[in-house]
């Protein structure tokens, strides 16, 4: 089964640049279409993958196809590639709101249909991707997807009614986390740290941190509790932050999120 993407903008580059790494896909096994000849001579030169300006190409070409291209052009591509479609394709959805039901109803026939929300850290392999999938959708192309999705980062198989929560907890959250970094080393250039410096060291200390949450399995506030001595530094630090409604700042974000992505 060759592999297709239907847009190439910095999602379907990470992906198909941990494909590659990974060897699931040999560049020769992959073809991508892209909006302008510019963007294909990009892909070309980045990836080294086929490349065409014709979305009905890539589905004559592959059949595993990856739609990924901004959720507003999703109804316009599927209207374009409809006829090209047998039941022997599956359509991948990488867009928030555009559901399995709906992905179906736009091809016109029965075939198989996943959705996968992946996030930017999978430009430096670090990715998570929710994936939900359709009935026709067998355990082994499955195992397939996972080996993929894998392969820029990790993969959580959910029930779709959860797929919002995704794309909100891991979908949107690295821009707030982007924020965090960047209040963090302006901070520390306040108290007289270079720039470059408190990058370094703000964005290690959330890469740190977030390991440890991953690999020790231990609660988040008990990995805080640890670092929190009494009348310390830390304490003092949390309770400004608790004082700003840090916690709830960040809740209500991420439910605001998931809300708008229902809507899309």
């Amino acid at each position: 089964m060759k592999i297709g993407f239907i847009g190439c903008g910095n999602m379907g580059s990470a992906m198909i640049g941990g494909i590659l790494k990974k060897g699931i896909f040999q560049k020769e096994e992959i073809i991508v279409s892209n909006l302008t000849e510019e963007g294909s001579k990009r892909s070309r030169e980045k990836l080294g993958v086929a490349t065409t300006l014709d979305n009905c190409e890539v589905v004559r070409r592959s059949k595993l196809v990856v739609l990924a291209v901004k959720p507003q052009f999703y109804e316009e591509v599927l209207k374009e590639i409809k006829n090209e479609l047998t039941a022997e394709h599956m359509i991948v959805g990488i867009a928030p709101g555009k559901t399995l039901a709906w992905l179906q109803e736009k091809c016109g026939l029965p075939l198989k249909v996943v959705r996968f929300m992946p996030n930017t850290p999978a430009m430096v392999g670090e990715g998570m991707t929710g994936v939900c999938v359709n009935e026709r959708v067998t355990q082994e192309e499955m195992n397939k997807i996972r080996e993929i999705t894998d392969s820029f980062g990790r993969t959580e198989f959910v029930p779709e009614r959860l797929m919002d929560a995704v794309g909100a907890v891991s979908g949107c959250s690295p821009a707030y986390i982007f924020m965090v970094i960047e209040a963090m080393a302006d901070a520390a250039v306040e108290l007289g740290m270079a720039r470059k410096q408190a990058y370094s060291f703000a964005a290690q200390a959330v890469l740190g941190s977030a390991k440890m949450v991953l690999e020790t399995g231990m609660h988040p506030g008990e990995l805080k509790d640890m670092v929190t001595s009494p009348a310390g530094t830390t304490i003092e630090g949390v309770r400004t932050l608790e004082k700003a409604g840090f916690r709830s700042a960040m809740f209500e974000a991420l439910v605001a999120a998931a809300e708008k992505g229902r809507k899309l």
